[in-house]
């Protein structure tokens, strides 16, 4: 009797599980979140998985931003891309000239039924992602803004007040000044040279970085980043080397490692540092805004974004496109994208979850965790609402070898951008050539 009764109970299990199976439909995510942060998009797919019945998000770790667009272009020509393929912001213009393999984050929720109201995101972010007919084309996820991170014990110990970050870059050199006469052998460094010293910095000082509103507004856009503001901040940060106020760390993240360490006293760089630096540095931190030149008109505007958004490959089915646009409106609940930002140091994507951090008090115990979202939720300007250019990974490559040369002594700043540009330039021709049809 009992065996009966348990073959019965093995018999209803297996189908009440090949249902669910037959039921369930898959949406495949592909991204480059590895460590702490793959935790973080794993949990957030179990979280919709377990919300639901109908859809299950499948996320897999394709490498680096670099590696995973490659992987899925080339599985989008062989007709079996993902659904879902985050990309960092550099590959935005990329992305929007992939004419017929993706569709506008926008359309998809539309013809899914869900509401998707643009406004609810931050202007900054959400206006990086946007088409010039106002349409969003891909869905805000983890999106950063250059921030300015200092050591507070390493002010204390060079008779400076810890709770008050130098604000402008006069300010900041006075400061490193200061820490290298108490013994500091790297007093400033900065991660990603291009995103901090050129494109943000344009932004913040309300400046263009290139022509045709950074991109925005067509392909024939040109770099513009050698006025005499640009060439005069290359010059100070090069004196700066000189004196050995400024220590150059290396290319993308490389100065991240020596801030949390503490061998460099100040640092800008990504907000989403912050998650390292809480678990694994062994000082008093602290975070203040991007450092700004106090005589230029307009200074200071918003800084841009940095980070990846999320874009929906085409070629896949309805239901499928109506699995995507839950898991996108999933993301968008307050509570889901305000522990997303609390977790993590990314952006809040929304109004709402910077609304419901600030009202459970946690910038209040996490001081200066609200800097990056303060600096980006200005309003923006057809100069700085960001950076969208083609063969962009290629153009911030010839920056930093072209700024190389000035941080070594080599060559002037005003030669070194005139270069960078020229040789950029060619980069944005190629692309513009590629695409033109």
């Amino acid at each position: 009797m009992t065996s009966r009764i348990s073959r019965l109970t093995l018999a209803v299990a297996l189908g009440l599980s090949a249902a669910g199976a037959h039921a369930q439909t898959e949406i495949q995510w592909w991204h480059s979140m590895g460590g702490a942060l793959g935790e973080w998009v794993n949990d957030l797919a179990k979280d919709f998985n377990a919300s639901q019945k109908d859809y299950k998000i499948v996320p897999t770790f394709k490498g680096s931003y670099d590696e995973s667009m490659t992987a899925a272009i080339a599985a989008f020509r062989a007709g079996n891309a993902p659904h879902v393929l985050q990309v960092f912001e550099v590959g935005t213009a990329t992305m929007m000239a992939s004419k017929g393999a993706i569709v506008p984050v926008a359309e998809v929720m539309k013809k899914a039924g869900v509401t998707f109201d643009a406004n609810a995101y931050v202007p900054a972010v959400a206006g990086y992602y946007t088409a010039p007919n106002g349409q969003m084309l891909s869905f805000p996820f983890n999106s950063s803004t250059p921030v300015f991170h200092y050591n507070k014990d390493a002010f204390k110990a060079a008779g400076m007040d810890p709770e008050k970050p130098p604000t402008t870059w006069p300010e900041v050199a006075l400061a490193a000044a200061k820490l290298k006469a108490s013994g500091h052998k790297c007093p400033f460094t900065t991660s990603w040279i291009s995103w901090t010293q050129l494109e943000s910095f344009s932004a913040w000082h309300n400046v263009e970085f290139a022509t045709k509103n950074n991109g925005f507004a067509g392909l024939d856009t040109r770099l513009a980043f050698n006025t005499p503001l640009h060439v005069r901040h290359i010059e100070n940060l090069a004196n700066m080397a000189k004196q050995g106020l400024f220590v150059y760390k290396g290319r993308g993240n490389a100065a991240d490692a020596t801030f949390v360490s503490g061998e460099c006293a100040m640092a800008t760089g990504s907000s989403a540092l912050y998650g390292n630096v809480t678990r694994n540095g062994k000082f008093g931190y602290g975070i203040g805004t991007l450092p700004y030149y106090p005589d230029v008109p307009g200074a200071p505007q918003n800084t841009v974004i940095g980070g990846a958004s999320l874009w929906v490959m085409a070629g896949k089915k309805a239901d499928e496109y109506k699995g995507v646009a839950q898991f996108f409106a999933h993301l968008s609940k307050p509570e889901i994208a305000a522990a997303s930002h609390q977790r993590t140091g990314y952006l809040p994507v929304t109004k709402a979850s910077f609304e419901m951090t600030d009202k459970a008090g946690f910038y209040k115990k996490n001081p200066g965790t609200d800097v990056s979202v303060t600096q980006m939720i200005r309003k923006t300007t057809d100069k700085s609402r960001g950076v969208r250019l083609g063969n962009f990974v290629q153009i911030r490559t010839i920056v930093d070898e072209e700024l190389e040369g000035v941080w070594s002594g080599k060559k002037p700043a005003k030669e070194a951008l005139d270069t960078a540009i020229k040789r950029g330039n060619e980069q944005l021709e190629r692309f513009q050539k590629a695409n033109k049809g």
